[in-house]
């Protein structure tokens, strides 16, 4: 399975945009929003893609979970305050959390019951595996804390590879 993966777009509606059509140009079959999206409007972009969206809340989305719940609802997107897992097949699952709940990324982590851990936060790129678990951060739309540019990331499943794909501003 292709999964496009972001995080931190922090309502910059057009960059989301330019993301979620760079994921439909590279085959991607799911996407996957590792918090802080910010607006329902984004939310509804999200929910425009053409196969499952998944949604974590950020720590910035916290002042508007119930607006939230509700834009994802309508826009059809699995949306959750904290954590959620992603269903692979065969039994495997990509959990996704925003990451600012340092203790529970560090259990989703060492725990090794998912194939992956996804996360935002930092706004730095991470590929690091952990035993069983592979740690995934696809970097940040908004503010990259990194000098590799803002950036999302493309992971397939089945070849077990990770692209990032630096997005031009």
């Amino acid at each position: 399975m292709r999964i496009g993966i972001l995080s931190d777009t922090h309502g910059k509606s057009q960059r989301l945009a330019k993301a979620l059509e760079t994921f439909k140009q590279h085959g991607a079959e799911a996407v996957v929003h590792c918090g802080d999206i910010l607006t329902g409007e984004d939310v509804a972009l999200l929910g425009g893609f053409a196969g499952p969206a998944y949604l974590a809340a950020g720590n910035m989305d916290k002042h508007a979970l119930p607006y939230l719940t509700e834009a994802a609802k309508t826009a059809g997107v699995t949306f959750a305050a904290d954590f959620l897992a992603v269903p692979l097949g065969d039994g495997q699952h990509l959990a996704v959390t925003h990451g600012h709940h340092e203790t529970l990324l560090e259990e989703l982590i060492r725990g090794g019951q998912y194939a992956y851990v996804c996360h935002g936060h930092t706004h730095r790129r991470r590929n690091e595996r952990y035993g069983p678990t592979r740690v995934l951060n696809p970097g940040a739309l908004y503010h990259t804390r990194d000098r590799k540019g803002e950036s999302i990331l493309l992971l397939d499943t089945l070849a077990g590879t990770v692209e990032f794909i630096k997005l031009p501003k």
